[in-house]
């Protein structure tokens, strides 16, 4: 038997270190966060959370549904003053993102470097790929340096190709810059007026180039390979008007060298106290130092410096820092961090609970809880959330030789992803520089359709959550047990995958929730996490055969215990209130 004091929190709202968490967008409930807000004021919601975490289109951004910021204000289309007063009458305190690698491409630091080139007061704030690789590679036919393969190598990939977005400056230049997540490149369609610059060309000609740029737009093909027969002498002119008559977006790596890029960070954490902010994710923190010669993720000591700095400012704001990392269980990198003093998210339950549902078996499971207990970690933990399922997090990693095992072996992770697959899942994958998948990621489906629609392991894998140690991070479409949004996910594109489990519910969607058990029995436990006092104090992870669970919290004269049969998928939940003793059987 194990057992854990659950504190050590650098906070003295007790709310926090006990309370539930809700997840959802500004406008993940009706048009705006005043209708969270009225959700949240219903009767069936009283005592059910503590704090929210609001998705970063809270703020003004232009892409990837709000990680592509382009300043820290109020979205005021989504979200008021009023609002938040309201949140802060309810007692919930806030938890934001601020995202430290990057900032809009429309963000006004890079309009400005666009604006006034080398003369910008921003010229720095941003990384020139070019100019960080020079020496260090080979120049390409597109302008682009090619890092020597000794370098290009330790690259860690996000997306397909060299993370660059090509951006034009006022002197006809155009000019890559480092851009390792998101971009959005829309090429509009020419016509023979176009094209009347170029000296020598005949309307019939003009028109067959046209329509062969045209439907190299509309296939999504290179135009460098586009051959344009009789008029190839004039293919440079030819895609430099292509290039003009584009739009686009993406979220450009800012350059954490440069002391602006620091007074930034500043000048957000202040504002986002203002906004009533108790805990700060720190998106993508582990891209931000970028060393020749390293990898662009988590680098050494380099990461630590700048977490440190990070720190010494959310000190001053009396903020609580969460840094956001993806990375194999057994690299270890979330040790580190909990080592450092940090709170970590569990991406590891998520797969682990589907695991533990699926194979009615407690021994992946129960082997991270008594890690969490054993190391002490502080965790913020969930199930389903903005982004996928996490899968790539529960695997092994050699390192130095030596392999390092992770939470569950290789095939029982593709058993997790083909489960999820067939129940209509998509997938996202990481890859090489060349292009080439290299490994899967997450996978994206809500997690009611993760557990196939099956109503008794939603629930159960609710209480679960609520009876591990951390915060308990709770997605707002999961309350109400939603279904993989197909028709959201194709009309989103290549980067629609996430769309699936992000459908917008209206306040009537909420009302009829509200008649189903399902949503109920959710919001009962969830209730019982969020204000029963026997979770501010020890948690034990009790001996039981490999089918059961038996997971008890005590606080002096207050207890809660969850018991469940991992084969019926039945529970119970024993607990006291004012030293009455109650229980909730499932």
């Amino acid at each position: 038997m194990l057992e854990h004091k659950y504190g050590g929190h650098n906070s003295n709202n007790s709310n926090i270190v006990n309370g539930v968490m809700l997840n959802a967008y500004p406008d993940s409930i009706g048009h705006n966060l005043n209708d969270i807000v009225s959700m949240l004021e219903m009767p069936e919601f009283k005592d059910v959370f503590s704090l929210f975490y609001i998705l970063p289109t809270f703020f003004n951004s232009d892409l990837d549904r709000g990680f592509s910021i382009l300043d820290y204000d109020l979205n005021k289309d989504l979200v008021s003053r009023e609002d938040l007063k309201a949140l802060d009458k309810l007692n919930i305190g806030l938890k934001f993102d601020i995202v430290l690698n990057h900032l809009s491409v429309a963000s006004p630091q890079f309009q400005d470097l666009l604006k006034q080139g080398e003369d910008s007061k921003f010229k720095d704030f941003f990384i020139n790929w070019n100019e960080f690789w020079e020496g260090k590679g080979e120049m390409g036919e597109d302008g682009v340096i090619i890092p020597k393969e000794e370098f290009l190598s330790k690259l860690f990939m996000r997306k397909s190709g060299l993370p660059i977005l090509k951006v034009p400056f006022p002197d006809g230049t155009e000019k890559p810059y480092w851009n390792t997540f998101y971009q959005h490149v829309d090429y509009g369609v020419i016509t023979p007026d176009h094209l009347v610059s170029l000296k020598g060309l005949s309307r019939g000609q003009g028109s067959s180039i046209c329509d062969k740029v045209n439907r190299a737009i509309e296939k999504g093909e290179d135009f460098s390979n586009l051959d344009f027969g009789d008029c190839n002498q004039f293919k440079s002119e030819i895609l430099q008007i292509v290039n003009r008559n584009r739009s686009y977006l993406g979220q450009m790596d800012v350059n954490a060298k440069s002391p602006l890029v620091w007074d930034f960070y500043e000048e957000t954490l202040e504002k986002v106290k203002g906004f009533g902010c108790k805990i700060l994710r720190l998106d993508a923190f582990a891209y931000l130092h970028k060393e020749v010669g390293q990898s662009n993720f988590f680098n050494k000591p380099g990461t630590w410096e700048y977490l440190e700095r990070i720190k010494q400012i959310a000190q001053k704001n009396d903020l609580m820092l969460l840094p956001e990392i993806h990375a194999e269980y057994g690299l270890h990198l979330h040790d580190e961090v909990a080592a450092e003093g940090y709170y970590i998210y569990d991406f590891f339950l998520p797969g682990l609970t589907i695991h533990t549902l699926e194979n009615g078996t407690n021994k992946a499971l129960l082997v991270w809880a008594k890690e969490i207990i054993g190391k002490g970690y502080k965790t913020v933990n969930m199930l389903g959330c903005h982004d996928g399922i996490p899968v790539l997090d529960l695997k092994g990693k050699k390192v130095n030789g030596v392999y390092n095992k992770g939470l569950l072996l290789d095939e029982e992770i593709e058993a997790i992803m083909n489960k999820i697959m067939g129940r209509g899942g998509r997938v996202k994958n990481l890859y090489d520089p060349s292009g080439k998948k290299i490994s899967y990621y997450q996978v994206n489906a809500t997690f009611f359709s993760a557990l196939g629609e099956d109503e008794k392991k939603l629930l159960l894998a609710r209480a679960i959550q609520m009876f591990m140690p951390g915060i308990p991070q709770v997605w707002y479409l999961d309350i109400f047990a939603g279904k993989n949004d197909y028709e959201a996910a194709d009309k989103g594109g290549s980067g629609g995958h996430k769309e699936i489990n992000r459908t917008t519910l209206s306040l009537q969607d909420v009302e009829q929730g509200l008649k189903r058990d399902i949503v109920i029995d959710q919001l009962a436990i969830i209730r019982l996490r969020n204000s029963s006092q026997a979770f501010l104090g020890k948690v034990e992870i009790k001996d039981a055969p490999d089918g059961k669970l038996d997971i008890v919290w005590k606080n002096q004269e207050e207890s809660a215990q969850l018991k469940a049969d991992l084969k019926t998928l039945t529970f119970t939940i024993n607990y006291t209130q004012n030293g009455i003793a109650k229980c909730m059987a499932y």
